[in-house]
């Protein structure tokens, strides 16, 4: 027999569809609208742009050292002179004080110093590991987004696989307790078949519970919550991964994945931070260009010497730093060890990628047969379901065989399901393991979402019993 998503969604959505019939029709939110809401509130990316916005104030920071300074400094001083037993003049004058008066402007520019131009280097380096890092973080928005929306949709069909199950259960006891009243069964049956229905009951509880707080992954991303959501096409393909080559997929991932991009970053970073260390050792060259102003305020003096004198002095420093206390010699071992330790972390890094980009490519490739053989599973089910109520008819067959053959075709129906969502996201990681996972991507699955059919939240089934 044929099988579609629609012959067993449909029986198994009666209170959605009752619930619907009860309010005005309301818009469902697609999968691109939360993204794009994420993409504005989430706090993870938040916190990266931040991150990123104060790693790049390093650039600026590093730079400064190889431009020019300017610095200015004024004083004034006041002189009162007591002379005891002299009333002359002269000791008048300086009793009653005078100020001193003097400014100076100096400007220093460095020619000389490796130190900081190895430091410039590893800012610039540092600033673009950061920049890899906050696109690896929006990359990973595509994919947290994408999943709980998904397992949104995946706990709906799982409510409502096991609202059928109870419904089909609860029919079951209801015949079998028909043919025990009148004595065609024996009582086993009925309490096999009520053993049956009070386990249904526990999936639904679960089922019902998981659905009802798989919509609050969402508001954390978003900071907005959602009650009507586009369900996923059947007209949604399920195609192997282009190119069908793992070595490919491997090439890319070691060329343009953003983790290792950023890990490779942070070495140069490093390298560079370690000369720049080192650099501590040899000596400086500034160019200096002072001027100054001098305004001698004592007037027994002022007939000797100019009242006020300006000077300009240019002049090169060459500085030779001879002994710190250990503390450079400290600091490039600790510079090596940083190389090491970002060496290690770039290997490590690509040999992650490398495993989880041959793990992705593999998994991928399962989702697709996979999906097609659980297809069939459903229509084997159905078909043995329909042959096991035939044998029970006939007393070939007895209660527990219907009952598990029920079980089997419900728990197909969602493995089905559960393994559609399952290939988006692993070919969506696949694509961020090579670091070409884009918005585009979200848009083309976006364009399966199906807004006549939506999930609705719906009110807890125990809330509403209450």
């Amino acid at each position: 027999m044929s099988y579609s998503r629609s012959s067993f969604v449909r029986p198994l959505q009666t209170v959605t569809i009752l619930a619907a019939m009860l309010c005005a029709p309301t818009y469902a939110d697609d999968l691109m609208t939360v993204f794009v809401a994420a993409k504005d509130n989430d706090a993870s990316v938040g916190a990266a742009r931040a991150s990123y916005l104060a790693d790049k104030e390093r650039l600026p920071q590093a730079r400064s050292a190889l431009l020019p300074s300017l610095v200015a400094r004024a004083n004034t001083t006041k002189t009162e002179v007591t002379i005891p037993g002299d009333n002359s003049a002269s000791a008048a004058i300086l009793e009653n004080g005078y100020n001193d008066n003097s400014w100076s402007a100096q400007l220093r520019q460095p020619v000389v110093n490796l130190s900081s131009w190895f430091g410039y280097n590893s800012a610039k380096a540092f600033v673009k590991a950061s920049s890899f890092s906050l696109a690896a973080q929006e990359q990973d928005l595509i994919v947290r987004v994408a999943e709980a929306y998904l397992n949104i949709l995946r706990t709906r069909d799982r409510l409502d696989t096991t609202n059928a199950e109870v419904t089909a259960v609860r029919r079951q006891l209801e015949q079998v307790q028909q043919r025990f009243d009148v004595g065609l069964v024996a009582i086993t049956d009925v309490l096999e078949s009520q053993a049956a229905f009070d386990a249904a009951l526990v999936r639904q509880i679960q089922a019902d519970t998981d659905h009802y707080i798989s919509f609050e992954t969402l508001r954390t991303l978003t900071g907005r919550g959602y009650d009507t959501l586009a369900t996923l096409s059947e007209q949604l393909p399920i195609v192997a991964p282009d190119p069908m080559d793992e070595e490919a997929w491997v090439e890319a991932a070691m060329r343009s994945n953003l983790g290792i991009r950023a890990a490779m970053e942070q070495l140069s970073s490093a390298r560079s931070d370690a000369k720049s260390r080192l650099s501590g050792h040899l000596p400086t060259v500034d160019a200096t260009v002072t001027r100054s102003n001098n305004h001698n305020g004592n007037p027994l003096t002022q007939q000797f010497s100019p009242q006020e004198t300006e000077t300009n002095i240019y002049g090169l420093e060459v500085t030779l730093p001879l002994f710190q206390g250990g503390r450079t010699t400290s600091r490039v071992r600790e510079g090596n060890a940083r190389v090491e330790q970002a060496r290690e972390q770039l290997l490590n890094q690509r040999r992650t990628v490398v495993r989880n980009t041959r793990n992705l490519y593999q998994s991928v490739s399962t989702d697709v047969a996979r999906v097609k053989a659980r297809l069939k599973a459903i229509r084997s089910s159905q078909s043995a379901l329909e042959a096991t109520q035939t044998g029970y008819e006939v007393g070939t067959r007895n209660i527990v065989d219907v009952l598990q053959a029920q079980t089997r075709l419900y728990d197909s129906q969602f493995a089905y399901a559960d393994s559609r969502y399952t290939y988006l996201l692993n070919l969506l990681r696949l694509k961020q393991q090579t670091g070409l996972l884009a918005q585009p991507d979200l848009q083309e699955i976006n364009s399966f979402m199906d807004s006549n059919a939506p999930v609705e939240r719906l009110v807890s089934l125990r809330s509403s019993k209450r």
